[in-house]
């Protein structure tokens, strides 16, 4: 049976707990590969990082003593200006650090309603930070309004209310179409934030691609933000693993944080060496390639919006009815609705052999990503087609079918 490395770009063997939830068998056999657009955690690592992690020298990270740890944490201090830098599990538990470094039990966060802060992770900040959310109205951009950041701090003098304690941003902003918010707009919400005297922490799951989509350096974009946490297995091709970055005293506490989540991982040098290969400069840096990401979603998005049945994915990533707009596309995420029953496309494009995922208002959702490639958007296009072709005709307003949301 041939291995990960011998399947064509693109291509990816099918999970079995995945085929299984397919409903009828659609014909992945153990040597399938399919084109797999649900996610850009779905990358494999590159050969470089195979390389890298099998020649990792280790030490126990809990301690201090892993090198390669250590020099994954100071590279991505570096290139976002801050002064120190925290490896961790996942994005999910970046934000958890974060918030715990941040915010007292009892204060309240204000962050955007759609954010992944607030949807997509578990409510993490009830349970574990002992914190509630004051949730804004998202706008179509991404951002929030600025007046209302302003007056969503609490008064501090009321015993009623809990005090304010940290404010948070998305970027790039998921639910928006994975806009990328810019430099200056972070620098006004940072500066109300300040002024009331808590911290701007930035959820930048995907911040490399905002980086990209909007032409400025990793380091400008984070310039406002007090703290910023970012994943290495989205868009970057880890297999593994995100970064929290701020000034000393920030991380200090977020380690804490960290043991208390039992996310030390002793000789993490293993995971931290795919990173060091991510943020490098040169060939085998991944942070210059998300550019082809996102030339490949435009072309995706462009074809998308030519094809009778693809319609506007509304919510907040394309407000309203009508056609899909090519221009929502900025950086790697494609999302539409169908003028069809959208389970039974979703299972017509699995046949075709290619993966996209069910999204929040009835939405769909497709991700570029390391190892795919132009053809693959050409063979998408065209299995986007036969699907359309293969279902019957439905309301866009499909309703979102339960337990939607799977590796955001």
């Amino acid at each position: 049976m041939p291995t990960l490395r011998t399947l064509p770009a693109g291509a990816r063997r099918a999970n079995p707990s995945v085929a299984a939830d397919l409903g009828p068998p659609l014909l992945y056999s153990a040597g399938m590969s399919v084109i797999d657009l649900r996610s850009d955690t779905v990358t494999m690592p590159t050969a470089a990082m195979r390389q890298a992690m099998a020649e990792a020298e280790v030490g126990d990270d809990v301690w201090g003593e892993d090198p390669t740890v250590n020099s994954l944490e100071e590279r991505a201090a570096e290139l976002l200006g801050k002064e120190a830098g925290l490896l961790v599990a996942s994005g999910t538990m970046a934000n958890l650090v974060a918030q715990m470094a941040h915010v007292a039990r009892g204060q309240e966060i204000i962050a955007g309603a759609e954010s992944h802060l607030v949807v997509d992770e578990a409510a993490g900040h009830a349970v574990v930070v002992g914190a509630s959310v004051r949730q804004l109205r998202d706008r179509p951009d991404g951002t929030l309004d600025l007046d209302e950041i302003e007056e969503a701090f609490r008064n501090p003098t009321d015993i009623h209310e809990p005090p304010t304690g940290l404010v948070v941003l998305e970027n790039a902003h998921s639910h928006s179409m994975n806009r990328p918010l810019p430099p200056p707009y972070l620098a006004a919400v940072a500066a109300i934030a300040h002024r009331h005297g808590v911290p701007l922490h930035v959820d930048g799951a995907r911040f490399f691609n905002a980086a990209v989509a909007l032409g400025v350096s990793p380091r400008e974009l984070a310039a406002s933000a007090d703290s910023v946490a970012f994943c290495l297995s989205k868009g970057l091709a880890c297999p593994v693993g995100s970064l929290v970055v701020g000034d000393r005293a920030f991380i200090g506490r977020a380690r804490r944080a960290r043991k208390l989540l039992g996310g030390g991982m002793r000789q993490a040098g293993v995971v931290a060496a795919a990173g060091l290969v991510a943020l490098a400069d040169g060939p085998d840096g991944m942070i210059d390639r998300l550019a082809e990401d996102h030339r490949n979603a435009k072309r995706l998005v462009e074809a998308l919006a030519a094809l009778p049945g693809v319609v506007s994915p509304g919510g907040i990533a394309q407000p309203g009815d009508g056609p899909l707009d090519p221009e929502r596309v900025r950086t790697n995420f494609v999302l539409f609705r169908v003028e069809r029953d959208r389970r039974g496309f979703l299972d017509a494009l699995r046949a075709g052999r290619v993966l996209m995922e069910e999204y929040p208002h009835g939405q769909i959702r497709a991700v570029t990503h390391h190892g795919i490639t132009g053809s693959d958007v050409e063979a998408t296009i065209s299995a986007v087609g036969a699907a359309l072709d293969a279902t019957t005709r439905r309301s866009a307003t499909d309703p979102v079918a339960a337990g939607h949301l799977q590796g955001v």
